[in-house]
């Protein structure tokens, strides 16, 4: 699943750990999530888009 993580999280001048801490999950996490390599679950995307004041549409993007 894509997501707009990294732009927003640069936007914000936030580190991946900076990120995690907000959203208590690892950097590890972070990471995949950024790189498609693993689509979180649905209370980890609320709490990224809930962190970002976004919807969870706006944080992650549709692939079709």
């Amino acid at each position: 699943m894509k997501n707009r993580i990294t732009e927003l999280r640069a936007e914000r001048d936030w580190t991946q750990a900076d990120l995690a801490q907000r959203i208590s999950v690892s950097r590890q996490t972070i990471n995949a999530i950024e790189k498609g390599k693993f689509d979180p679950s649905l209370p980890v995307a609320f709490r990224l888009a809930k962190v970002f004041d976004l919807t969870i549409e706006e944080v992650f993007l549709d692939e079709q």
